[in-house]
């Protein structure tokens, strides 16, 4: 895919105690919000493209099954999977990190389910997992921090989202980086 120079503006966000978050308003149709705690580089795949895929989501497309095993399989990653009458419709991906730090490391929803009122929702209860991640794992030191990335590719609602969630820019960095003329669409052809 050819590809161009453009400035890209990443923001840095994070919450330092669970008070920080706002929940969101439950949304009007009924949601189902649930950790895939069976690892599968397959399904993580599957999300990973269909929600990215318009927002030139590119780092992991390359990643082979042994690579996507070896990302899941690491104590404390946890994926939160939103389903709508029994339809994947968002997720959310969680990775501890050393000195009880956990960042949101993928998060968005489906383009199908966008505008509904679910990402806001989604967001609230993935930061509260990620809040509450070192009762799910014994080993780990409890949650000091709450952290996650966005940037001027990524859906505009994102950054909104993650400050009405309680999110607090902390760095905001620009850089002239190599881009898709299109984003990759969640599978070759489908755009």
């Amino acid at each position: 895919m050819p590809s161009r120079r453009a400035d890209v503006t990443t923001w840095y966000l994070e919450q330092r105690a669970p008070a920080d978050l706002l929940p969101a308003a439950v949304p009007a149709e009924p949601v189902t919000i649930a950790r895939a705690e069976i690892p599968s580089p397959a399904f993580s795949r599957f999300l990973y493209t269909a929600v990215g895929g318009d927002w030139h989501w590119t780092d992991r497309l390359g990643w082979t099954h042994d690579q996507w095993q070896g990302w899941l399989d690491r104590p404390g990653v946890e994926t939160w999977v939103a389903h709508v009458r029994g339809t994947p419709a968002g997720y959310a991906e969680l990775d501890p990190q050393p000195g009880g730090d956990v960042e949101i490391v993928c998060f968005g929803l489906l383009p199908a389910f966008t505008g509904r009122g679910l990402g806001g929702h989604l967001l609230g209860v993935a930061a509260a997992r990620a809040w509450d991640l070192a009762g799910r794992w014994p080993d780990r030191s409890p949650t000091t921090r709450v952290w996650l990335h966005t940037c001027s590719l990524d859906s505009p609602a994102a950054l909104r989202n993650y400050q009405a969630r309680g999110f607090r820019v902390h760095d905001v960095r620009t850089a002239d980086t190599s881009v898709g003329h299109e984003p990759p669409g969640p599978w070759p052809g489908a755009r």
